[in-house]
């Protein structure tokens, strides 16, 4: 969720100040797991370095997970997980990529723009071990950069969240003030004011800067929602991993008003089942066909390279329609698609 960076072994100085957390991560704890299955000898070893929260976050982590858990199934082999923590420096980010490369891991996944820098200079030293990354562009001949286009579903929210508001009033929370996250909110807006310009956006971030505890506090993503909801708003659309649970479980508290989840489709997430009425749609990044993608084409000897963007035409971004809740708006949504897929809608990566 932020502006695609490139980034090579040259400007590692650079890049290491980069920051420490993805669009959406959920927890800070930290974990190393492995599964297996027998397959028939030709299966895969997917190493798999998770954001912080890492696999049960029920958004961005486990949607990849979703993806490289496929891949095994197909193709045989193993998973190996290491997930990060919030208060992971740049050496402990290279330090777990190595770490799978030497073990000899191939793929490993870097599930957020957070390894970016490390996995540049981890990909030089490993030349002959596919890397692959999400949500960053890594200059390497090694290296799957796979992106998204988080702007246009976002866009696709906010014409849902205008259209289904009673009071011309909706929210958006983000998890850190990034440019990943940001432009969540800005195609959000932008669909909000694009429909009915009255409406009343209010925006908040639950930290900055190097602080990525807002990707991980449910208790800061609800506490922000019910001000909004106690300020008028009765949409609120979250962008901020586990942090944005906290905000479905306080719009659920309120009569009439709607959630939008992010990156997974949320409302068939099992740990969020009790809110699941409350929640409108979900803006889904298939972060799991990503990732599936790339893990099959080393599986099939001919390993993704170079940037492999995932746009709303390619079906990357969607609207998840469970629940039935955007059906009688689904006619307007499709004509708001296919105005961004042919060009006649240019969605902001900025707000």
């Amino acid at each position: 969720m932020r502006r695609v960076a490139k980034l090579s072994a040259a400007c590692l100085a650079t890049a290491a100040l980069a920051l420490s957390a993805t669009a959406c991560g959920s927890t800070s704890s930290d974990n190393d797991k492995s599964s297996s299955s027998s397959g028939d000898g030709k299966g895969v070893k997917i190493g798999l370095a998770f954001d912080v929260g890492g696999r049960g976050d029920r958004s961005f982590n486990d949607s990849a997970a979703r993806g490289a858990d496929k891949a095994k199934k197909e193709f045989g082999g193993e998973i190996k997980e290491l997930t990060a923590k919030t208060s992971d420096t740049e050496a402990d980010r290279e330090q777990r990529l190595s770490d799978m490369a030497e073990a000899g891991y191939s793929p490993i996944i870097g599930v957020g723009y957070a390894y970016a820098a490390s996995m540049a200079k981890v990909a030089a030293k490993y030349p002959e071990t596919s890397f692959g990354i999400v949500d960053s562009v890594v200059d390497a001949k090694n290296v799957d950069s796979i992106t998204f286009t988080e702007e246009q579903g976002s866009y696709l929210a906010g014409v849902a969240a205008a259209l289904k508001t009673k009071k011309d009033h909706v929210g958006f929370i983000g998890g850190v003030d990034v440019p990943l996250i940001k432009k969540f909110e800005a195609g959000y807006v932008q669909g909000v004011k694009d429909t009915n310009s009255k409406i009343k956006v209010d925006t908040q971030y639950l930290s900055h800067g190097s602080d990525t505890s807002g990707f991980a506090s449910p208790d800061k993503g609800k506490e922000a929602a019910q001000g909004m909801l106690d300020n008028g708003a009765d949409v609120v659309y979250s962008a901020a991993g586990s942090s944005g649970n906290g905000a479905i479980e306080a719009v659920n508290g309120v009569k009439g008003a709607w959630a939008i989840g992010v990156d997974s489709d949320q409302y068939n997430i099992p740990g969020l089942a009790k809110y699941k009425n409350s929640i409108l749609t979900s803006m889904v990044k298939n972060v799991d066909v990503g990732v599936y993608d790339f893990v099959k084409s080393v599986h099939d000897g001919k390993p993704l390279t170079g940037t492999n963007s995932y746009s709303l035409a390619k079906g990357g971004v969607s609207l998840a329609t469970s629940g039935g809740f955007i059906d009688d708006i689904q006619a307007k949504l499709d004509a708001a698609k296919k105005k961004i897929v042919d060009g006649s809608i240019k969605v902001k990566t900025t707000p």
